[in-house]
C-alpha cells in the first residue's frame, strides 16, 4: 500500500466527447468519497485537447448531471481554485514549456514520419509477428538540431517520449498490488500532436503534477498506459501519485457494459425517474462495500465507511432491476412534502381535460396519498400515474377482477358497506375500519369478503393501498357515488 503522505487531492476529469456514462459516474463518485472521506480536494478537470471530438453541449451535460448527483466540485470549472486553468486547452503554454524539457534533456524526439508510412510499419509488424507498437524508433536518433532546422523549413512533426528500450517498468496499485511490464513491449508514445496540443498521456501527468494529485482513481482500462505515465513522471523528475484502478462494470448477462446492454447515460437515468441518491448509491456499491451488509445508504453514510481497500479489483454486474429495486427503498425514505411537489407537476398531464384544478388539490391530500404509495413504486413518475383512481372515478373495470369482485352477493355486500359508510359523521380510515368490521358482523362474513367488490368499485383496479386509507382519500360522498355506479354491475 501507498506511503503516500500528501494531503489528499484527487480529480475528475472527463473529456467532454459525448455523454456522462455510468461507469465515468462511478469514478466520480469514488473520487469524491474519498476526498470527502480524507478531509481532502475533488477537482473537476476538463481533457479537452481533443479538437476534433470537443462537444460543447456535452460538456454543458456533463457539469449538469454531476451537481444532478450531488458531486459538487471544490475546485475547477465555474467555481475557480489556484491551481488552475481547470480547461486543459487554456495550458497549451504549460505543455509546450515541459515538452520543451524533455526534448533538452533527451527524454523525448521529434518525428516526423507520416501516417502513411506508421501504417506500412504497423502492417510489417503485424505480419512478421512481433510485438505492434506501430512504430519503429526512426526518428529516435535524430539530432535536435537537425529536427529544429527541419521544422524551421516547413516540415511537420509530433513530439515523441523515449522509452526506455530494456528493463522492466513498476508501480503499486492501490487496489491490486505490485504491477510490472516490459519496457520493450511500450512504444514511443507521442506527447505533442502535430496540431501543438498535448496527448492523454503527456496532460494528465504534466496536470496531475501541478494540480498537485495525490491519488488517481481512474477505470482499470488505464493500466496498461500507466507505466508510460511513470516513465514521464520519473523523466520529469516528479513523484508519481497513488493509482488505483477500478473494476470493470460489466453488463447484467456478462460482457462489456454498452449503451445497448444498460450503459445508459446519468441524464437518462434522471429522465425516467431515478433518485439521484439512489444512483450514486447503486452505483459506489459496483465494486465497494461499507464492510457490512449495508446496502440502502445515504450519501453521508458511505463517505463515512468510505475506502480504498474496500474496493475490489473483480469486475462487477450492472443489474438494472437491482437499481430499480433500489430507487424504489430510496423513494420510501424521501420527505414526503417534496414527493408530493414533485407529483403535483406531474398531475397536470395525468388529470388533463378532467376539469380538475391541480393547483387547488391541498397539499394534505396529496401528502396523504404520496404515504400510501411511496411503498409501492419504483420511480417518481409512477405517482402521479398510480395516483389517478383518488382524483378521476374509473369509467372501466379490470376484468379480471370484476368476474370475481363483482360476482354473486357482491352487490348486497356493497349495498350494505355504502349504508355503513354513509352513515358516518367523521370519515377517516379508523371509522371506516370499524364500519367494515360491523358490515361482517351483520353478514356474518370474513373482511376479504367485502375488500374486493369495495376496492374494484372506487378503484377499478384489483390491488393498491390500504383500502380504508384509499377511501379516506377519496372523500365520503364521491366513494358514495362511486358505488352507487358500480351497484348495477354486481350480481
Amino acid at each position: 500500500m501507498s506511503t503516500n503522505t500528501r494531503p489528499v487531492r484527487v480529480r475528475f476529469a472527463p473529456s467532454p466527447t459525448g455523454y456522462l456514462h455510468v461507469g465515468g459516474a462511478r469514478t466520480a463518485i469514488y473520487n469524491y468519497f474519498y476526498a470527502k472521506a480524507m478531509g481532502g480536494t475533488f477537482y473537476l478537470r476538463i481533457e479537452d485537447t481533443d479538437r476534433k471530438r470537443y462537444n460543447e453541449a456535452a460538456l454543458h451535460d456533463l457539469t449538469r448531471d454531476m451537481k444532478w448527483l450531488g458531486l459538487q466540485w471544490d475546485e475547477g470549472p465555474e467555481v475557480g481554485g489556484d491551481l488552475g486553468p481547470y480547461h486543459q486547452s487554456e495550458r497549451l503554454d504549460i505543455y509546450a514549456r515541459e515538452v520543451q524539457k524533455l526534448l533538452e534533456s533527451g527524454h523525448a524526439y521529434y518525428c516526423f514520419c507520416t501516417e502513411e508510412r506508421l501504417e506500412e510499419v504497423r502492417k510489417v509488424q503485424e505480419s512478421s509477428g512481433q510485438a505492434v507498437t506501430g512504430y519503429d524508433r526512426q526518428c529516435r536518433d535524430l539530432p535536435l538540431a537537425d529536427a529544429l532546422a527541419r521544422l524551421a523549413a516547413g516540415e511537420k512533426a509530433v513530439v515523441r517520449f523515449k522509452v526506455p528500450l530494456e528493463g522492466v517498468t513498476r508501480f503499486e496499485d492501490q487496489i491490486r498490488g505490485p504491477i510490472e511490464y516490459q519496457n520493450a513491449l511500450l512504444d514511443d508514445l507521442v506527447i505533442l500532436k502535430r496540431d501543438k496540443y498535448p496527448t492523454y498521456h503527456l496532460a494528465s501527468v504534466v496536470d496531475d503534477h501541478y494540480m498537485q494529485t495525490s491519488h488517481v482513481l481512474r477505470g482499470d482500462e488505464w493500466i496498461s498506459s500507466t507505466p508510460k505515465h511513470v516513465l514521464l513522471y520519473s523523466a520529469f523528475g516528479w513523484e508519481p501519485p497513488v493509482f488505483c484502478h477500478l473494476p470493470v462494470i460489466l453488463a447484467a448477462g456478462g460482457g462489456k457494459l454498452s449503451k445497448r446492454k444498460g450503459a445508459a447515460s446519468v441524464g437518462d437515468f434522471r429522465d425516467l425517474g431515478y433518485l439521484p441518491e439512489a444512483l450514486v448509491n447503486f452505483l459506489a456499491l459496483l465494486g465497494w462495500n461499507p464492510g457490512d451488509d449495508r446496502e440502502v445508504m445515504t450519501l453521508e453514510e458511505m463517505i463515512g465507511c468510505f475506502s480504498l481497500d474496500r474496493i475490489s479489483p473483480k469486475a462487477a454486474a450492472f443489474d438494472e432491476k437491482k437499481l430499480e429495486w433500489m430507487n424504489g427503498q430510496h423513494i420510501h425514505h424521501k420527505d414526503s412534502n417534496w414527493l408530493a411537489d414533485y407529483m403535483r407537476q406531474d398531475l397536470g398531464t395525468v388529470l388533463e381535460g378532467s376539469g380538475i384544478d391541480v393547483d387547488a388539490i391541498p397539499q394534505a391530500k396529496l401528502i396523504f396519498i404520496c404515504n400510501l404509495l411511496k411503498t409501492r413504486i419504483h420511480f417518481l413518475k409512477e405517482l402521479a400515474e398510480s395516483s389517478k383512481y383518488f382524483f378521476i372515478a374509473p369509467t372501466s373495470y379490470d376484468e379480471k377482477a370484476k368476474a370475481k369482485a363483482f360476482g354473486t352477493g357482491s352487490r348486497a355486500i356493497t349495498q350494505a358497506v355504502r349504508s355503513q359508510l354513509a352513515g358516518l359523521s367523521l370519515f377517516d380510515h379508523k371509522r371506516i375500519e370499524q364500519g367494515f368490521m360491523d358490515v361482517c358482523t351483520q353478514l356474518d362474513l370474513k373482511l376479504g369478503n367485502l375488500v374486493h367488490p369495495i376496492r374494484l368499485a372506487v378503484s377499478g383496479v384489483a390491488a393498491g393501498p390500504g383500502l380504508f386509507e384509499l377511501l379516506e382519500a377519496v372523500g365520503q360522498g364521491e366513494v358514495l357515488r362511486r358505488l352507487d355506479a358500480a351497484l348495477p354491475l354486481m350480481e
